[in-house]
């Protein structure tokens, strides 16, 4: 009932969720999986909100034995079917749950990716997606001290489960927040 809601959802999302760079990491997952939903033909809001909630739980239970558990128990209390909770419960290791389905693998692909995009654009002189290339992307890849917590492995190994190149993954999450460059303030 709710996955399709994204009032609901952003609703939902603004109340556990207060810090612009967790909002802003939130937006743009939500705008990468809303553009591969529309290359898939799969639900676009369902994605979307995915994408939007799938950490939503991290600022009030950051540790790895409560996040995403805590996001899935809150979920499942609001009454968000279980797909939906699952999928966003198999982006992270600790879970254990397998990246088996199309939606499972692109919302594990996407978060690391948007993130690291995030980071590149602020160290931009504009501070603007639209001076973010996929080479620059790919450079920043490579230095390692650059925003060291993204997980290069999970950026790498979500490209294979989405079967495609790293530059064309990367070029469709850049295009992807270019369209939502407003709600993401870059």
């Amino acid at each position: 009932m709710y996955e399709n809601d994204r009032t609901y959802c952003l609703n939902l999302f603004h109340e556990y969720t207060l810090t612009d760079s967790l909002r802003k990491h939130g937006y743009a997952v939500s705008a990468c999986l809303e553009s591969y939903a529309r290359v898939f033909d799969m639900d676009i809001d369902y994605w979307a909100n995915v994408g939007l909630m799938h950490d939503f739980d991290y600022e009030r239970f950051p540790s790895e034995a409560e996040h995403p558990f805590k996001g899935a128990e809150i979920l499942r209390s609001l009454n968000f079917e279980e797909d939906f909770v699952t999928a966003i419960m198999s982006h992270t290791h600790n879970t254990g749950l397998p990246r088996d389905t199309r939606l499972r693998k692109t919302l594990f692909a996407c978060d690391e990716l948007a993130g690291f995009i995030l980071a590149v654009t602020y160290v931009r002189p504009s501070r603007s997606i639209d001076d973010v290339e996929i080479k620059s992307v790919i450079k920043k890849l490579k230095d390692k001290a650059f925003a060291r917590q993204v997980s290069r492995e999970d950026i790498y190994e979500g490209v294979k489960l989405l079967d495609t190149s790293l530059d064309e993954h990367i070029e469709h999450c850049i295009m992807a927040m270019k369209a939502r460059r407003e709600l993401l303030g870059i």
